[in-house]
């Protein structure tokens, strides 16, 4: 059985979608899910073996966080989704294999800001992941409601299939939402260890306002009624961002896919140009993202409300292995020990959740 159970910002219920029979819808692209409607699982590069996953909602239901016996019972529903239908995960590869240390990382950097210096691209988004492990598994249902425990601000989403595997995201980025004919995004760039009173420096800057613009340039293809307020520095765990909201209502001949195409990858987990951007990630990044930097949430135009953010702040679990992904964008000026400092503060987001039964 897949399941997908999320829990919106703020928010002291969470949801629970289960489909009870049969395999996620595959899709080939992001336009597909134009007249769709499910929980959505995308990967940040559409593939044969990363499709776009559509869970049908056989059921759905909304359980309380606020007690023990209710987050008891939250663990009881997911655990029997679980059990019903055996889904064989995808083992993480071995440390060695999945190339997670600096060594790595650093032959990354050198040849993404290269290409940065030598005026091939504005922005890049490198990404890395690294392998964690307890001492014995950690049920997921019990990792969701730990990240809905420390996150109060952030979407957290725990989705299972037996394609994808387990996937947990605490993310603080929208990529679409909207009830009715009203909708909304964001651009979230820009990092930094959390303060009060954040001082941006102008590498933060410029890479919030390269996201900004291309939404804008996005929406007027799409919309024209939008608006947009920012930037401003918003709270993310213990991290802080530069972010600024867009609010728009669809042109009558637009379609909500076509807009997920066009919108998906962002620069903020791609880079500029995009398209140059994605295809040089795919051919240099040294491990694969999978679902990371792609996006996941309940995706009802039509009898509800749509909720899909960009999977950050993510982990993969297989037992009691869990692969962390981070990622960050590199501009010119970029210094390598200040980016991977930002991947690792950006890790800390996930290792929390494992903290307490570290080995």
């Amino acid at each position: 059985m897949a399941y997908a159970i999320y829990r919106l910002p703020h928010a002291d219920r969470c949801t629970l979608i289960r489909q009870t029979s049969g395999e996620p819808t595959m899709l080939p692209s992001c336009a597909e899910l134009s007249g769709q409607e499910g929980f959505v699982l995308a990967p940040f590069d559409i593939s044969t073996e990363n499709p776009v996953l559509l869970i049908r909602p056989d059921s759905a239901e909304q359980l309380s966080l606020a007690t023990a016996a209710d987050q008891a019972v939250v663990g009881e529903r997911c655990a029997n989704a679980a059990s019903q239908e055996e889904a064989p995960q995808q083992q993480p590869p071995s440390a060695e294999a999945e190339q997670s240390g600096r060594l790595p990382y650093s032959i990354d950097f050198a040849n993404f800001h290269s290409q940065l210096m030598a005026g091939e691209f504005q922005k890049l988004v490198l990404a890395r992941r690294t392998q964690e492990q307890t001492k014995q598994p950690i049920a997921p249902q019990e990792l969701f409601l730990r990240a809905c425990a420390r996150y109060p601000r952030m979407f957290i989403a725990l989705v299972t299939t037996r394609l994808s595997g387990t996937w947990l995201i605490a993310s603080p980025e929208v990529l679409l939402d909207g009830e009715g004919g009203t909708w909304r995004t964001m651009a979230l760039a820009g990092t930094m260890r959390y303060s009060d009173n954040p001082q941006w420096n102008d590498k933060n800057r410029t890479e919030q306002q390269m996201v900004a613009t291309y939404i804008t340039e996005t929406l007027e293809q799409f919309s024209s009624d939008f608006s947009e307020e920012g930037p401003y520095s918003a709270r993310a765990a213990n991290l802080v961002h530069l972010r600024s909201d867009f609010s728009f209502s669809l042109n009558p001949e637009a379609h909500i896919g076509d807009l997920l195409q066009a919108l998906h990858p962002t620069p903020a987990v791609c880079g500029l140009p995009k398209q140059a951007a994605f295809d040089f990630i795919r051919a240099n990044e040294s491990a694969p993202r999978r679902y990371y930097s792609g996006f996941m949430g309940p995706l009802f135009p039509k009898s509800g409300a749509t909720h899909l953010y960009v999977s950050l702040r993510c982990m993969e679990i297989a037992g009691n292995s869990y692969q962390l992904y981070a990622g960050g964008g590199i501009l010119a000026e970029s210094q390598e020990e200040q980016e991977w400092q930002e991947t690792e503060m950006k890790l800390e987001t996930m290792r929390q959740c494992l903290a307490t039964e570290k080995t």
